[in-house]
């Protein structure tokens, strides 16, 4: 619904109506069609857009609301057309006028920086995206990937992977063994949703639930105390598997939730690594992936409440 005008242009909430729309605007940018990723945008986050009066989008923003804490700022597009006349910056303050939380977080391009300096933003970090092909990871080894944690129904999968199907069988068997991965399961989301309240710093319940379905698999690790010591998922992004989010107690966690799901992945990988992770950087270059661009990462308004020395990966750059 349009309730105003920036620079003549009218800005509106989005539908997903509107996600043919988007993609053209992402390939005018040259960057690549990701109809699945917008999906998701479009069901967590508030997409805003710019009409042209001429025809098509002239602007996009979304802005996803994780309780009062933090907004999440991504997919800032503007057409090249309509460019250098204000129209990004304008539209990026209506969305934040609007999310009414504490503090907001993005990741910033070289190009798009200077910007997001003027409304504010501070820099605090630096993300550096690796891709490749990974190497040395047997899929017979130690550490064997086990299918899909939850099917699209939400329902168990097929392969019995709780204790209580039989208790008789030592922990290893069942994927429980302290320590190793395991596909996530129903019962384990109210544990998913505390560890990452603790680490992200704000409720992120609706996002993480509907990643068990949106993601081709999920994987956790039991805790010494009954909790969870990590999490992990894989999503399929065009032609490569993002792994993506990864939060977990310690970086040795984290690379072992990394193995376990690049083990299974059909072709390229990605994954979005904080640059205060050392050895996450490590285990991407010793297993072949190379880094194709970095972003800085950026806040705004009261300093986020996130511990990032336990979140080690997004679930994407325009979601944290």
């Amino acid at each position: 619904m349009t309730d105003q005008l920036i620079s003549g242009f009218p800005v509106r909430l989005l539908a997903i109506d509107d996600l043919p729309a988007c993609l053209a605007l992402a390939q005018d940018r040259e960057w690549s069609p990701e109809e699945h990723k917008w999906r998701l945008l479009f069901e967590v986050g508030d997409v805003y857009g710019l009409d042209d009066p001429e025809g098509g989008l002239a602007a996009t923003v979304v802005a996803t609301r994780f309780g009062q804490e933090i907004t999440a700022i991504g997919m800032m597009l503007v057409a090249k057309r309509c460019e250098r006349r204000g129209l990004g910056s304008a539209l990026l303050r209506h969305a934040l006028d609007r999310s009414g939380t504490a503090s907001a977080w993005l990741t910033a391009t070289a190009y798009g920086r200077p910007m997001y300096e003027r409304l504010g933003f501070r820099a605090i970090g630096e993300c550096a995206t690796y891709v490749g092909e990974p190497t040395g990871l047997s899929r017979d080894g130690s550490r064997p990937a086990e299918p899909t944690g939850l099917s699209r129904d939400g329902s168990r999968p097929a392969e019995p992977t709780s204790l209580a199907q039989d208790a008789s069988r030592p922990a290893e068997s069942t994927g429980r063994s302290r320590g190793m991965s395991r596909p996530a399961e129903p019962t384990d989301l109210p544990a998913i949703l505390a560890l990452d309240a603790e680490v992200f710093g704000a409720p992120r319940d609706a996002l993480l639930t509907r990643l068990q379905t949106f993601s081709e698999r999920f994987r956790v690790v039991d805790g010494p105390d009954g909790g969870l010591a990590g999490f992990a998922g894989a999503w399929r992004n065009l032609g490569e598997t993002v792994l993506g989010p990864v939060v977990a107690q310690d970086a040795a966690t984290a690379r072992g939730l990394l193995a376990d799901l690049a083990r299974e992945a059909e072709g390229p990988v990605r994954v979005d690594i904080d640059t205060i992770q050392p050895e996450l950087i490590a285990w991407a270059k010793e297993h072949g992936l190379s880094c194709t661009f970095s972003t800085t990462i950026m806040e705004y308004g009261a300093p986020l409440p996130t511990d990032r020395s336990r979140l080690f990966g997004p679930v994407m750059l325009a979601l944290g």
